[in-house]
Parts: structure tokens; sequence; C-alpha cells
């Protein structure tokens, strides 16, 4: 199965990059922006030559500037919802490419990223901001350019017909200035906690959804109601403080452009009273100069707005940054292995830590193609460590495993992955239906040719009677985490998930673990089918699984102390010999008392 095509883009590094690498949308936008302040301009123009002519000695000839404006109006229109198509689409693009970086930088961040941020955070990030990330940079840009050019456009009408008057009307202009920087740093810093407690409010509800059976287990639904409203009272004091910064901001701007209003019909009518003869204006030019005025007083006023949508997308994009600028654990190599791969796996010193702590300590071993191999060792010891770091799920030390001879960190994750299939312990179910968890690693799951190697894979996994008795069988919606199903049902999907990924090298983490001793032998003898067909590398804590393997290591604390066969460990009394013991004498005990446990019923 190939990769899927995907056109890659470079992480953008700041909110700059994304805004030149849609600027011709960008350009196009202003530019219309440009032509519509243009015909506003001119209309204002207009309108001072058709109220002189109404009020002139010619009044029937104002007909020829209204037709005029007519047809600027009809320009301005168009010239309107063409900028808003433009610069409303690239923000869509932005947002459409953002969206699938993030994902795509998801993928490939590692275990030390999710430590340090939860999911519901993420979740946060990946909605809420991003949302405001649109905004910035479709509305935001927009009002931008928009104030800059109506600002421009209305100025020069204003100072054409009168510099004093526009000296008076700019007065309160300096005031608005400062209290748009003000409110501009407290709505960056107030937006950024409004996030960061909607991403743990998140964060909380996800993990009841995920956990609702451990809640009602525990009879935990009053405490995690008081948790919920912990975080739910958090997040409504941040949007409170919120609110208050944006809810005062329109009024103080409000306020100062007023004022300007008021000092233009004061000193403005003193102007019309004294007529163009000594030194005033005339009626068109009192009706002009209000209407430029106008122009600019709404972007003063909306500047306030296009602030609050500018700093919540900054301050939203931050926080998507935090993300971009994590740096992944483990880097594609530049190798491609053939699908057809023969399936050997070497590892040789390969040793790891988690800080101070040496988890893996000089492991060696060689599972030739068609081979099998059994890791045993108590809790903790170190398997499942070894078993992601075949895979390359963890950062593995270069030159520690070769797959068909090739370095795993020269090898393409996905050439490597394709390989090397690995059914983790955890077992993962996505809240979709059977067929598409265990069907996940085709293109189309619901087509009859992948429905058949399904069930194929579900029968091997011993699983397929139990999904036949779901309601819907194979479409049913096995809920968050496949939480409508046993822990043994779980492990068992996803074993089947593996096995319909065909690897070479199929890495399977402890699958017996959730199942009875009957299911167990079924699953055992899958197992060994599937290793005349691929390498097996198996851990389990079951003596009985691992000495169905050609070959056997023991590991303990990080290190392998014992290997060999099943009938060689047991001969060499070591702790294998003494794990075999253990669950002999376990088993044993089990036989005695079934049939003390059915006379007592009978």
């Amino acid at each position: 199965m190939a990769p899927p095509s995907v056109k890659s883009s470079p992480i953008p590094s700041t909110q700059g990059g994304l805004f030149r690498r849609h600027l011709p949308a960008y350009i196009a936008g202003a530019l219309v922006l440009g032509v519509f302040q243009l015909s506003m301009n001119r209309i204002d123009w207009l309108s001072r030559s058709a109220i002189n002519r109404i009020f002139g000695a010619d009044p029937e000839s104002a007909w020829q500037p209204a037709l005029m404006m007519l047809g600027l109006a009809i320009v301005a229109l168009f010239t309107r919802v063409a900028s808003r198509w433009f610069i409303f689409n690239a923000g869509r693009d932005v947002e459409y490419e953002v969206r699938a970086l993030l994902l795509d930088r998801l993928h490939v961040l590692g275990a030390a990223f999710y430590r340090k941020l939860s999911s519901g955070e993420i979740m946060s990030r990946a909605t809420g901001d991003l949302a405001q990330v649109r905004l910035l940079f479709g509305f935001g840009v927009l009002n931008v350019i928009n104030v800059v050019l109506a600002f421009i456009s209305a100025l020069q009408i204003m100072l054409r017909i009168s510099p004093s008057l526009t000296l008076a009307a700019l007065l309160p202009l300096p005031l608005v200035v400062i209290s748009s920087r003000a409110f501009s740093k407290r709505l960056f810093t107030g937006m950024r906690q409004n996030q960061a407690m909607l991403g743990k409010l998140t964060d909380r509800v996800q993990a009841n959804l995920a956990g609702v059976r451990v809640v009602r287990s525990f009879a935990l639904e009053a405490f995690e109601r008081v948790r919920f409203s912990r975080a739910n009272r958090a997040y409504l004091s941040a949007g409170l403080r919120l609110s208050r910064v944006r809810g005062s901001m329109q009024p103080v701007l409000g306020s100062a452009t007023a004022a300007g209003t008021l000092i233009v019909f004061w000193y403005g009518a003193s102007l019309l009273l004294r007529g163009p003869a000594a030194g005033g204006i005339t009626k068109g030019d009192f009706f002009a100069f209000s209407l430029a005025l106008s122009r600019m007083t709404w972007p003063m006023i909306g500047i306030g707005f296009a602030l609050s949508v500018v700093q919540r997308g900054r301050a939203a994009y931050s926080r998507l940054q935090e993300i971009f600028d994590a740096q992944p654990e483990v880097l594609d190599g530049p190798l491609a292995l053939p699908r057809a791969s023969a399936g050997g796996l070497v590892v040789r010193s390969l040793s790891f830590s988690h800080g101070a702590r040496k988890v893996v300590d000089d492991v060696n071993f060689e599972v030739p193609p068609g081979g099998s191999l059994a890791i045993v060792g108590r809790t903790g010891s170190g398997k499942s460590t070894l078993a992601m770091l075949l895979s390359r799920l963890l950062p593995t030390p270069r030159g520690t495993v070769f797959v068909d001879g090739s370095d795993a960190c020269d090898l393409t994750l996905f050439a490597l992955r394709s390989v090397v299939g690995y059914a983790q312990q955890d077992a993962f179910l996505f809240s979709t239906t059977v067929s598409r968890n265990i069907g996940f690693p085709f293109d189309d799951p619901d087509s009859p040719e992948s429905m058949v190697r399904i069930r194929e894979a579900a029968g091997e996994a011993q699983v397929e009677g139990e999904v036949l008795s779901l309601p819907e069988q194979y479409d049913t919606v096995v809920g968050e985490r496949g939480v409508q199903l046993s822990g043994g049902q779980k492990q068992r999907i996803a074993l089947a998930r593996a096995l319909v990924w065909q690897p070479r090298v199929l890495i399977l983490d402890d699958p017996l673990s959730a199942v009875d001793a009957k299911t167990e032998g079924a699953i055992l003898e899958a197992i060994e089918r599937q290793s005349q067909k691929r390498s097996v590398v198996l851990i389990t804590h079951r003596v009985a699984a691992a000495s169905r393997c050609d070959q056997i290591i023991v590991m303990e604390q990080g290190r392998v102390i014992e290997r060999g066969t099943h009938a060689e460990l047991v001969r060499n009394k070591g702790l294998y010999a003494a794990f075999a013991e253990e669950q002999q004498m376990a088993q044993e005990l089990a036989e005695l008392e079934g049939p003390s446990a059915e006379a007592l019923s009978a």
C-alpha cells in the first residue's frame, strides 16, 4: 500500500509567512478596496457639486452629478463584494493550510510533546484558536486595509474643503491612538488566558467521556461534576474579564470620535455662516465634509473591533506556534524498503533512557526472515519500550536496529512501519464501527474486498464470534476509545487490525493479557500460522505462549539475562524456569478447583 499523496508545505514560522504566501489574493483585495474607497471619495466630491447646484442659480443641472454618483455607487457595490471575496477566501485558505499542517505536525511529534500538552488542550487549539486565526487573516486583514484606505480617502476630501476644519475634527485622534494601544495589549493577554481556560475545560470534558465507565464504577460522578464546575468557573471568569475589556473599548473609542463630530458641527456651522466670501464654506462643502467625516469616523470606531480581531488572532496563532515549534523526536530517513522485503530483524547494543533512568540496556538479538522470538520478563522490565524502539515510535539510536540489513534510522517512517507492524498492549480503538477499526489501514474499508480481509483477520484474532453477537455486528459503533467493548475484545480487534496490515515483521505486545485460556490457545495457534508467513516478535509474560517461538530472551531491568529455546531455559533453572513453574502450579490449581466448584454447585 502506497502512502497517500499529500502536498507538503513548510511549517509557517510567523503570521507574516502565511500572509506572504497568499499575497496575490491580498493585493487583489486591497486594489479593489482602493477602487471602492476612490469611488466613495468621488461620490463625496460630487455630492458637494450637487448640493451647491441645488442651492445655486441652476438647480435643474443637479441631475448630472447625481447620475454620476449613481454609477459610482454601483462600482462601489461590486468592488466592496469583490474585496471580501478575495480577502475572506484567502483567510479560509490560510485556515485550511494551518489545519492540515497542524495535523501533520501532531502526527510526527513524539511522546515527550504529548506528556506536556493534554489532548483537550490540543483540541482547543485545533478548533477555537484556528477559528481566530481565520478571522485574523480574513476579517482582520480586511478591516485593517479598509481603515487605512478610508482614512486616506476621507482625509483628502476634508483637507481640500477646509484644512482648519479638518484639524479641528482630528483633535481627538491622539486619544483614539493611545486608547487603542492600551486596549490592544489587554486584549492579547485576555485572549491567551481565555483560550488556556477553554483548553483545560475541553480536557476535563474529554477525560470524562473517555473514562465514563471508570467514573461510574467508582461512583465519582459528583466528584467529577465538582472538578468540571471549577474548570467551567475558571473559563467563565476569563471570558468575563475579556468581555469587560472588549465591552469598554467601543464606548471609549466611540466617545472620542463623537467628540470630533461635535467639534465639526460647532466649528463647521460658524464657517458655514461666514460663507465663502469671508473664508468660510458653502452648503455643499459642509455636506461633503460631513460625508467624508462619517466615512472616517466609522473606521475610527471600527478600529477597536479590528484590533480585537487582530489581537485575538495573534494570541491564537501564538498558541498554535507552540505546536509548530515543537521538535519531533523521530525523524524520517531517506531510504525506502520494498513492500516485499524479507523481514529480517537485527538488534545490536540497543540502549534507551527516560531521563536519567536506563530502561533498555545493551540488548542484542536477531530474528531471521520467517523466524519467531518471544520476549519475556516481569512488568517494568523494558519489554514494551523495546517494542516501540523496534518500530521507531520512540527515538531509536542510530546503528542499533536493522531491517533487512538497513539501519531503521535511514528508512522513511512509512517504509519502516509498512514492514514492521506493531500491535500495542494498550489497544486503542477509534470511535467508529468494528469493521472500520479493523480495516483502518485500508483506503476503503467498506469495499467488498476489504470486508473479506477484515473478516479473515477477525477470525484469526478469535473475535469474529463476539463481533457477530453485537447489535449491528461489524457495523456496531464501539464508542469513544472502544468504551462499549470489553478489554479482551478491544485487544483482539487491535490484533486483527495489525493482521490486515500484513507486515513482514509482526510485533505483538502481550496480546493474551485479557483473554481466557480457551481463547489464548486459539490465538496462539493463529500466531503460529502467522509465523509461517512473516517474522514474529511476541512480547508476553506467559510461558505457554513463549514456548511456541523459535527463540526466547528474558529481560530484567532492561537487560537480557537469559536467551535460548523453551527447553534450554527450563533446564537452566533461571528466571524463565521460575516463571514456568509458577504458571504450571497456577494452572494445576485452577484445574483442581474447577471440578470441586462443579461438585459443590451440584
